[in-house]
């Protein structure tokens, strides 16, 4: 198993991806903009991907299955944006607010 890639260890690697779905995290939970909650969201998955392309750098590097993962997590973030965008214009072209705390009812 190899410690080192490319002069850059493992660890920091994780410690990127850490502060990144930290930073994603914070994002989610202390915002009240439908649009920063999106990308609190986009972030996590982010932080994610750069974990499962690490691991799979360090860990099994001749095989696909590392990139073959990054790449679902990728197709998933381009849907779940493209979703969250298209439900934020609809919200916002009923209620004229973005923020996901004045929806109370499923109905508008």
């Amino acid at each position: 198993m190899q410690n080192v890639l490319n002069g850059i260890p493992l660890w920091w690697y994780l410690v990127v991806s850490s502060a990144l779905f930290c930073i994603g995290l914070y994002g989610t939970l202390a915002r009240k903009n439908a649009i920063a909650l999106l990308m609190g969201v986009e972030l996590m998955l982010n932080a994610a991907n750069i974990n499962l392309l690490a691991f799979w750098r360090y860990l099994a590097p001749d095989t696909a299955g590392g990139l073959a993962f990054a790449a679902f997590v990728l197709v998933v973030a381009a849907a779940e944006a493209a979703v969250g965008l298209a439900l934020v214009i609809s919200v916002y072209r009923t209620t004229r607010s973005i923020d996901p705390e004045t929806l109370d009812q499923m109905k508008l």
